[in-house]
C-alpha cells in the first residue's frame, strides 16, 4: 500500500475515534456544543444525550475497521480499508444531506481522498 493511502486511512481512523470520544464521552461540554453547534435545549434532553452516544459508538465501529484493515488483517487488509472508507464516505453524505453540509467536507474529503489513494496503489 502507498504510504499517502496509508496516512489518508489513518487520518480518516483518527478522527472518526475523535467524533466517537465526542459523542460518547464529551456529551455536554463545551468543546462538545461548539463542534455540533447544538442549541441548550437539546443539551438539556436524556434522550439526544443516548442518542449521541449511541451514534458515537458507530463512528467507533468505522475507526475500528479501519484500523483493523490497516494493522491486523494481513492480505485482506486493503479490501477492509476499502469498505470502511466506503462507509465513510456514504455516511458523509447523508449526514451533509440531514445535518450539516460541512459534514461532507470534513468527513467525506478525507475519506474521498483516502479511496483514490487506496484504488491507485
Amino acid at each position: 500500500m502507498s504510504t499517502v493511502a496509508f496516512i489518508l486511512v489513518l487520518i480518516v481512523a483518527a478522527e472518526h475515534l475523535y467524533i466517537m470520544i465526542l459523542e460518547m464521552f464529551l456529551f455536554g461540554t463545551p468543546v462538545f456544543k461548539r463542534t455540533f453547534r447544538t442549541p441548550d435545549s437539546l443539551m438539556r434532553d436524556r434522550n439526544v444525550k443516548v442518542m449521541m452516544a449511541n451514534q458515537g459508538l458507530y463512528n467507533g465501529f468505522l475507526a475500528a475497521g479501519l484500523l483493523w484493515g490497516l494493522f491486523f488483517a494481513g492480505d485482506s487488509g486493503r479490501s477492509i480499508q476499502l469498505f470502511f472508507v466506503c462507509c465513510v464516505i456514504i455516511a458523509a453524505w447523508f449526514g451533509g444531506f440531514t445535518a450539516q453540509r460541512s459534514i461532507i467536507v470534513k468527513q467525506g474529503l478525507p475519506a474521498m481522498a483516502a479511496l483514490v489513494f487506496l484504488l491507485l496503489s
